[in-house]
């Protein structure tokens, strides 16, 4: 059937009359292959969709092309726009490591692996194969990160968000005794807001506890600690700000300090160390950031920080500390509505193996990045100009920094080299970018797209270099 033009007089019910039926298009060839890579429901949905857009069209009068073809092109391109993706694979080149809205840390090719193994077929996440009965999913981490910080006990929830709420709410949440909850002591300079609008003071209001606040913003002493403790005191915490810095006239007790004030008082100190750094950072040029084994060696009853930040791991919140802290928390009910998974614990555990193992820097994503040699982030870049410039591109090498970013490691910037782009546009450039496969995301300054070899994987790297070459088309 040709293009019809509907008119603007009485005969457009004719023209609307001229659109075949649902059941004639699902007869033909194309319907029945939309219906085997679609399945026939969706297939009708779609197809009813696309006439029901012909009619408004003939409606308004508007020229249409309402030969088969089109038809079965217009619904197709729908069923496409309804089943694609909304979480896909991207190309970092930001410069930015731990990105949150990229997925924060990359897995390594051993986590990868052990997500795929657990996902393919069954597991033994509550079986123990030694006696053939059930077993728990708490223990497929917990002997790993014991050894590896010296905890005498660890668990695992979904993130670290939940493992604080989990914390405040076991030890200082309402109970018969105390159904108004109990004194959780702070430092007003620690009553943090982490990304997604996530705040200390209403985590804790969730949980139950009763906030007491000491000190002022820039400046608590040990003896604002010492007066706030009572009776009515379950715990005191410690938030480290690992999203920001304080500079200047500041003042705050050491976690040691803490720990002998809450040993001396009978008090459980809870230490929320946020990205949960296993390596020293100093060694790479960094702002030392404090490690989950040292905050235990300094007397924390309890360290919680996150799985994917600077462990490099998937999304997790890991508690680890004295047993009979992390046993109460193993028992209370909100620990069963927070646990992890089996994908979560797999990709955990090939994660911690690598740290076990000595291998961090070399296969785990976020420490390749951050060890990287700046002369083979160099090569990188230039080799990239090298092929970039064949097919017309204007590229440049310049000095840069990259970011630690995720709430990790405020401020703290690594020495990098950029390629530079010089394109007759950034912004549209930019876009052109984004809408490859798979999306490359980039930084655009003084109107020249910027790529940070430093965050692209060695397995984009095809990938990139392709997209970038159509900019020069």
């Amino acid at each position: 059937m040709s293009k019809i033009k509907s008119p603007i007089s009485n005969q457009r019910p004719d023209t609307r009359r001229s659109l075949p039926g649902i059941d004639r298009l699902l007869s033909q060839p194309s319907g029945a292959s939309l219906i085997e890579i679609y399945g026939r429901a969706l297939v009708v949905e779609a197809l009813r969709s696309t006439l029901d857009a012909a009619r408004e069209c003939i409606a308004r009068g508007e020229d249409i092309d309402l030969t088969d073809n089109a038809l079965f092109e217009q619904t197709q391109t729908m069923l496409d726009a309804w089943l694609a993706p909304t979480l896909q694979r991207v190309i970092n080149a930001t410069g930015v490591i731990i990105h949150t809205n990229l997925g924060r840390s990359p897995l390594s090719e051993a986590a990868i692996e052990a997500v795929d193994e657990a996902a393919r077929g069954y597991s033994t996440l509550e079986f123990d194969l030694a006696t053939g009965k059930r077993g728990s999913r708490t223990l497929h981490a917990e002997a790993i990160l014991c050894r590896l910080t010296g905890a005498e006990a660890a668990l695992v929830v979904n993130n670290n968000a939940a493992a604080v709420l989990l914390a405040l709410t076991a030890l200082a949440g309402p109970t018969r005794d105390a159904p108004q909850g109990r004194g959780a002591i702070i430092s007003r300079g620690q009553l943090v807001e982490i990304g997604g609008g996530f705040r200390v003071p209403d985590v804790m209001a969730q949980s139950g506890a009763q906030l007491v606040e000491v000190g002022t913003t820039n400046r608590t002493h040990l003896c604002d600690y010492e007066a706030a403790i009572d009776v009515g005191t379950a715990l005191i915490l410690r938030a480290h700000r690992s999203n920001f810095t304080q500079i200047g006239f500041t003042t705050e007790p050491t976690i040691a300090e803490l720990a002998e004030i809450a040993r001396r008082h009978n008090l459980p100190l809870l230490d929320d160390l946020g990205s949960g750094a296993l390596l020293d950072t100093a060694q790479f040029g960094l702002t030392p950031e404090p490690t989950v084994q040292d905050s235990l060696q300094a007397g924390v009853d309890l360290a919680m920080f996150s799985g994917d930040k600077l462990l490099g791991g998937p999304q997790a919140g890991i508690m680890v500390g004295r047993s009979a802290v992390i046993d109460k928390l193993r028992r209370h009910p909100l620990a069963r509505a927070i646990r992890a998974d089996k994908l979560c614990l797999a990709a955990l555990a090939a994660t911690l193996t690598h740290y076990l193992k000595g291998e961090a820097l070399t296969c785990i994503p976020v420490w390749q990045m951050i060890s990287a040699p700046l002369d083979a982030i160099g090569a990188r870049a230039e080799h990239w100009a090298d092929v970039l410039t064949q097919v017309g591109l204007d590229c440049r090498i310049i000095d840069g920094q990259s970011t630690i970013g995720g709430g990790s490691m405020p401020g703290e910037m690594l020495p990098t080299a950029l390629l530079a782009l010089r394109v007759a546009s950034a912004d549209a450039a930019s876009i052109r970018l984004r809408a490859c496969r798979p999306p490359v995301i980039a930084r655009i300054e003084a109107n020249r797209l910027i790529i940070d070899p430093r965050t692209v994987l060695e397995r984009d790297e095809a990938d990139l270099l392709a997209s970038l070459r159509g900019l020069g088309q």
